[in-house]
This record gives structure tokens, sequence and C-alpha cells, in this order.
């Protein structure tokens, strides 16, 4: 089980951290994955991190302004996002990801983030 916090309503500029705590399964076996989904658009991808070598992804619009970073000691993934902009608006979801393909496996539920202008 995935379950994703941190989300809020913040203006255009300010800083949110999302955790995602994961019970019952130990990151070793998954890469960590955000994702998020605006109203009215398709689930896109964030920012994802490999277990292994912690290879990072970011999708170009939140470069320089998103961080994931994971404890696996805590078995917990976070997303560091800075610099908020009004299109950061979404539900962020966090998820597992397959270690070869990075395919979604699991997914946490959603948590809202509002950036106003």
């Amino acid at each position: 089980q995935l379950q994703a916090s941190g989300g809020g309503s913040v203006q255009a500029g300010g800083s949110l951290r999302l955790s995602c705590v994961a019970s019952g399964r130990t990151f070793k076996n998954y890469n960590m994955g955000w994702f998020r989904q605006a109203p009215g658009k398709e689930r896109e991808f964030v920012a994802a991190i490999s277990y292994s070598v912690g290879t990072i992804y970011y999708v170009d619009s939140v470069k320089g302004r998103f961080t994931i970073s994971t404890d696996n000691a805590k078995n917990t993934a976070y997303l560091q996002m800075n610099s908020l902009k009004p299109e950061d608006t979404a539900v962020y979801y966090c998820a597992a990801l397959d270690l070869r393909t990075n395919n979604p496996l699991y997914w946490g539920q959603g948590t809202q983030v509002t950036v106003s202008s």
C-alpha cells in the first residue's frame, strides 16, 4: 500500500513537499515515481527514481523546480516542489514502478496540489 500526503494550497512561487510511504512492500523491489492529473487532462509522468543506481528522470516542465528522493530506510519517497506555478495544479499520485520498464505497478491515493496566481 502506498500512502501519499503533503498536498495543499499555495500561492505561485511557493513550495510543497509530498511524501509517499510504502507499507507492506520494500523499496528494493521497485523504482518509485510521481504522476499528476489536472482537471480534464490525462495523468502524466512527473518524476521517477531508480532504486538500484538512483537514476532520476523528470518531465521537462518541472526540471530545476522539483526534486524526487527516497529514504529507503523509511520506505518513503518524496517530491520537493519549489517555484510552484498555477499549471502545477493537479492531483499528485505516487507509484511503485517496475524495475526494468518503469511501468507503474501500484498506485497510491492522490493528494491535491493547488497553486493560485
